[in-house]
This record gives C-alpha cells, structure tokens and sequence, in this order.
C-alpha cells in the first residue's frame, strides 16, 4: 500500500476511521476501519462506485463531519480535539473544497463569491486577490455577473477561484465535473490540474471515473467503507 515515507511533509493523516449511522439492527456501518496518509503536494484520487462511502471519507477528512471511531490530523491539526467553531476556524485558509453542486452564493456575483473566505478571514485585499483568481481561471471578464447568469463551467470555475482565493494547503474536488457535459467536464479538470501545479496545494479528487483518477499520481480504491489498493497511477 503506497503511503507518504517518512522523509515527506505528511498533510493528512487518519488511523482506523470509522463511521457508522443508525442503531442497533438498524446500524449501517459507511467507513469500516480506514488508515491513509496524504504527503503534502500531492495528487490523490479516490476511486470507488456510488455507495463505497468516498464523499463520507472527504467529508471527514475535510471536518465537515465527525467519524464514529479513529482520528484524522490535517495539517497538525488533530480534528476529534475541535470543537465545531475550531474546526470552521481550522478550515479556513487551510482547506479548499470544490463540490459538484456549485455552491455559489446566487445573491453575490462571481467577484463576491470568491472574496467569501478572504473577508471570513479579515482580509483587507479581499476583492482584489479575488479578481486576480478569477482572472487565472479565465473569468476576469466575468467578475460582475450573479451565477444565474453565468453556464455551469463559468460556475465551476467560480467555484475553483473561490477555494484557490485563499491559498489552502489541501484542496478536495468530490465529483467536480458531475453535473457538467463531457467538454465542458474535461476543461474544468484540466483548470483544476493546472490550478494544482502552479499553487502547489495537496489535491485530492473524489471521483467514480477511472480515467479521471488515472490523471492524478496516485489512486485509492475505495469499496463497502475499505480501502482496497493504493498505487501510484499508471
């Protein structure tokens, strides 16, 4: 099983991690024991069908929920010692999330969406950092319009600036390409690997699509809540 050597800086580091929802007859074991290290940098995709419990194991990873059992350390943080207020805190500038829903705040234009994180975090430059990344994913044209008025890429790539802005450590992309076309899909992915080259964050691509994890330098493959191989890719 490929993990991080010791000689790397370890981002991510989880031991035994489990998650179970529900009780008694009726519990459902997600996550059944799941130990991973992430070196800093690096690309990483989880691999595994609808049900294998890879947007659980990001979502936990990400502090976005807590597991039932085990622990998880990003970035020396260890996430069981946080409460919910630490952990918002620990996310911020830390971590980038791109979800394959969007998310943008349709009250806000592409320009406001992206300063989110930076005025969350007291930056006064805000606004200007947030056009600079918009104009690095292609939208300096586009920093004024409300997402109803920009297609499903234009939104993606709003979304992308928006967890770049901040410049995080770790960047996690859940099936980022899930709601757009082929084309359109293939020029997000190459945006969000180019993004990855240039800022040096740790990407770690959540995805059903073997040729899209093939695309990163290493690919976890994920089934019933266990991982069952970690090999660099091909």
């Amino acid at each position: 099983m490929a993990t991080a050597s010791p000689s790397d800086s370890v981002l991510i580091s989880a031991r035994n991690v489990r998650l179970s929802l529900g009780r008694g007859e009726s519990r459902v074991e997600i996550l059944r024991g799941i130990d991973l290290s992430v070196a800093a940098g690096e690309s990483v995709a989880l691999l595994g069908s609808s049900g294998s419990g890879k947007s659980s194991l990001m979502a936990i990873l990400a502090g976005l929920e807590r597991p039932t059992d085990g622990s998880v350390t990003v970035a020396g943080l260890e996430f069981s010692t946080l409460d919910e207020d630490a952990l918002a805190v620990a996310r911020r500038g830390r971590i980038g999330i791109v979800l394959q829903a969007f998310h943008l705040l349709p009250t806000m234009t592409a320009l406001e969406n992206v300063a989110v994180p930076l005025e969350l975090g007291g930056a006064r430059d805000a606004f200007d950092r947030a056009a600079t990344e918009l104009a690095a994913v292609g939208l300096g044209h586009r920093t004024g319009h409300y997402p109803a008025q920009l297609s499903g890429g234009e939104q993606q790539r709003v979304a992308i600036a928006r967890a770049l802005v901040a410049r995080p450590a770790l960047i996690f992309a859940d099936e980022p390409t899930g709601n757009l076309d082929t084309t359109t899909g293939a020029a997000i992915m190459d945006l969000l690997f180019e993004r990855h080259a240039a800022s040096g964050t740790t990407l770690f691509v959540i995805t059903h699509d073997a040729l899209l994890a093939r695309r990163c330098a290493r690919v976890i493959d994920l089934a019933d809540g266990r991982i069952l191989s970690d090999r660099r890719a091909a």
